[in-house]
């Protein structure tokens, strides 16, 4: 099916404004709903086809205005931390389970057809290897609770009211127009660490591995969930490949100041130690490929 007018909540943000650059090359109409707190104008291409409403998903009247007309909805507003949902467990349930019900019911009341919906890889537990989709779900931390039972409101509403559903799992993501946060992107904060001659700190012994995804594939997995006839179903978005905390530091310290030194402080019990996308779901049901390459794509952030 063709879509002619997307919804992207949080459209200003790191993921969500390079969502509405793939959109612009598919020449949809596009309303970037986003509350500012965390995106920014600057990062919203300049185009006839784009409407910005500064508008909060807490904000249901508000919302249920902008959605009128709408075809497909990307969902990415949300509150983005692992660490910082701990103490701020209130606010994160807020935003990322009512506001998600906000926008569902708002969908639900303007026949919306399609939802891509941005979870997280903090719906999984602790595993030694690849996780999959079909894995135990036993999120560790506040956020990664939210975002799972958002993820099976999305699920359960698509059934009830009949419009389509998929769910992207995000892996650790990187790139250009990242906001820099104390609890967010572990590249870009180390980057502006060594760009201000502070030394990075790394949490635990610094071998914890991660899967690190570079912005502009994300972008391109919700275009293809978009396009392909897919419906209730949940996808990992990752690189498959593994890279530990040490090094990444190694290799920004050798690119922006030899000479700092990193400070270690005590691990954080609600962060995965391992963490990699088992990708195949994603490469047979979407035709997902990531290109980006992070020793190539680093300089870029």
């Amino acid at each position: 099916m063709k879509y002619k007018k997307a919804l992207v909540t949080g459209g200003a943000g790191f993921i969500g404004s390079h969502i509405v650059e793939e959109l612009l090359k598919e020449e949809m109409e596009i309303i970037v709903y986003d509350n500012f707190s965390m995106g920014k104008e600057e990062n919203i291409p300049k185009s006839n086809n784009i409407k910005i409403i500064k508008g909060d998903i807490l904000d249901f009247n508000k919302l249920n205005d902008a959605m009128k007309d709408v075809d497909i909805v990307f969902h990415q507003a949300a509150k983005v931390t692992i660490r910082n949902s701990v103490s701020n467990f209130l606010e994160d349930a807020e935003a990322n389970i009512l506001g998600t019900l906000n926008v569902i019911k708002s969908m639900v009341d303007n026949n919306v057809k399609k939802i891509i919906y941005a979870s997280s890889m903090a719906v999984y537990g602790e595993k030694n290897s690849s996780l999959e989709e079909t894995d135990l779900l036993n999120p560790m931390s506040p956020y990664g609770i939210s975002k799972l039972a958002a993820e099976k409101y999305c699920m359960n509403a698509s059934k009830d009211f009949g419009f389509k559903c998929v769910c992207l799992r995000y892996f650790n993501t990187y790139g250009q127009k990242q906001t820099l946060t104390p609890y967010v992107g572990v590249i870009t904060i180390f980057i502006n660490k060594l760009l201000n001659k502070e030394s990075p700190i790394i949490f635990g012994d610094g071998n914890q591995v991660r899967d690190f995804i570079y912005v502009k594939d994300v972008a391109q997995a919700n275009i293809l969930a978009m396009k392909k006839d897919v419906n209730r179903e949940v996808f990992n978005i990752g690189t498959g490949k593994g890279t530990t905390v040490n090094e990444i530091a190694r290799i920004l310290k050798e690119k922006i100041n030899p000479k700092i030194k990193i400070n270690y402080e005590p691990e954080k019990p609600e962060e995965l130690k391992y963490s990699i996308a088992n990708i195949s779901k994603a490469k047979t049901l979407l035709g997902f490929e990531p290109k980006g390459l992070i020793e190539e794509k680093i300089d870029e952030v």
